[in-house]
């Protein structure tokens, strides 16, 4: 699996993806198709020269940093030109002044890195030699032109022309044949070549790529992670960057959330808008973050190594397919299952499974998954409304109210009893008393005192009755109610 498959996840990956300072197209497309490091040694390499990067952010000046970056805009895709040179082609203008651009852009990048000891984390092939070839009279311009220090007879006939304007057709047709023959041998020179431009593209564009991290880690405090050594991932102050982005343009903080787990299955538990789709989003996307070398969003995070990653969150009705929400969410399930029965490294985010059937059956089948999957080698943190049979589940809560607002906090439980604590959030949200004291009649609860949740997770009165609350706590107003990336 590629970065492209997975950037439309709804945890919130393609939000940090674009908010990457990339300069080139060429990079974006290129980090598109990497694959989804899957061993501890890539992940450990990625993330050392991902370390330089940042070192060198943080020890140089501003403006050489954006100067850095200016030239990287150069960075254009040549792979086709690259790719018929390797063929023995012969170039025609245009690829042979893509060839050049590339090289002395190569050459000026690598003389940069070469200043700031980044030479040792990626290193730029040497292609001053094309340099020379495409630009013979050393004038360091990036345009090609058949020069007329190609050829001697070549530039007698161009004189020629400017002496002799009568002559200029018969001439310029056997100037055209002798360029032709110029090109032929450039492009003979150059072939041996196109390995190492192929690798100067990919160098520049790695070089983008770790800038671009380095400054992003800065920007958004994100950490370094350690590889977890024993299939247990831990997370300390752990957020999520969209939601928190959101929230600090109101005026809000977002509260972090720290968490560990591995091989014993994690079941959270909260009342509506606790949070818990958010901590499942924020973990899918630390996930991802960490398999593809990112900083990681949070205060500390040691992160174990997977083979595949499965969020399954929300309303995922398929018209195409002609499936409802529950049958969607049940073939999706059912996909982390089989999975679990092929002794793969596995970690599976499941978000209130079963929310659109009925209680009873909706109970069952949680209980069923929770025991299905126990034995598998999979992580698994699932959250859940319902109250489901005792298992040997490590069970965790939000906290939930506490002096009328909201603690996100996760506390450990006993057991997967889910607290009741939908009418006080209701009646915190201006929902018509009558209809809040009726079913508190029903349930034989006393009435409460108002609370101010509005206030405690960040959001303005004017949304209180909007239903893009009901999701999790930290959502944003324009969040739908199930299922879509914060």
């Amino acid at each position: 699996m590629q970065l492209k498959d997975h950037i439309e996840s709804p945890c919130g990956l393609r939000y940090v993806f674009e908010q990457l300072e990339l300069q080139a197209g060429y990079t974006r497309r290129w980090m598109l198709d990497m694959p989804m490091m899957r061993t501890e040694e890539e992940i450990a390499q990625c993330y050392a020269v991902l370390r330089h990067f940042v070192e060198f952010v943080e020890q140089v000046d501003t403006p050489y940093i954006n100067t850095l970056q200016f030239r990287l805009q150069g960075l254009k895709d040549i792979r086709t030109t690259i790719k018929n040179l390797g063929q023995q082609a012969v170039l025609d203008d245009i690829e042979l002044f893509e060839v050049k651009h590339l090289a002395m852009l190569s050459a000026d990048v690598a003389e940069r890195m070469q200043a700031n000891g980044l030479d040792r984390a990626i290193s730029v092939p040497d292609l001053n030699q094309v340099v020379a070839i495409l630009d013979p009279d050393g004038l360091k311009m990036a345009t090609f032109y058949v020069y007329d220090s190609y050829c001697q007879q070549l530039c007698d006939l161009r004189a020629q022309m400017r002496q002799h304007p009568e002559q200029q057709e018969e001439l310029l047709t056997k100037c055209a044949a002798i360029e032709e023959d110029v090109r032929r041998d450039l492009s003979q020179q150059l072939c041996p070549f196109a390995k190492a431009l192929e690798e100067a593209q990919t160098a520049l564009a790695k070089i983008d790529m770790n800038l671009a991290k380095a400054l992003q880690m800065k920007q958004f405090g994100l950490c370094f992670p350690t590889i977890s050594n024993d299939d247990t991932s831990r997370y300390e102050a752990m957020f999520h960057p969209q939601v928190q982005d959101a929230l600090e343009q109101r005026k809000r903080t977002f509260q972090p959330v720290s968490l560990t787990f591995g091989h014993k299955s994690t079941l959270i538990t909260g009342a509506n808008m606790g949070g818990k789709t958010v901590v499942l989003k924020t973990l899918t996307l630390c996930q991802y973050l960490f398999q593809y070398g990112f900083g990681i969003p949070a205060q500390k995070a040691d992160v174990a190594v997977k083979d595949m990653i499965f969020f399954c969150i929300g309303d995922e009705q398929s018209i195409e397919k002609g499936l409802s929400s529950f049958a969607a969410e049940m073939k999706s399930i059912d996909a982390v299952i089989q999975a679990s029965r092929q002794n793969r490294k596995i970690v599976a985010l499941i978000d209130e499974p079963a929310r659109t059937t009925n209680p009873t059956e909706g109970t069952a089948l949680v209980s069923a998954l929770v025991k299905v999957l126990v034995d598998k080698r999979l992580s698994l943190v699932m959250t859940t409304h319902y109250d489901i049979e005792p298992t040997d589940a490590h069970c965790l809560r939000v906290k939930g109210f506490e002096n009328g607002t909201m603690n996100y906090e996760l506390v450990e439980v006993q057991d997967g009893e889910v607290p009741h604590e939908a009418l006080n959030i209701a009646e915190s949200l201006g929902i018509d008393k009558e209809w809040i004291e009726t079913a508190r009649e029903i349930l034989n609860i006393p009435n409460t005192v108002q609370l101010t949740l509005s206030n405690s997770i960040g959001l303005d009165p004017k949304w209180s009755n909007s239903t893009t609350l009901s999701r999790g706590a930290n959502s944003t107003p324009s969040e739908k109610e199930k299922g879509e990336s914060v």
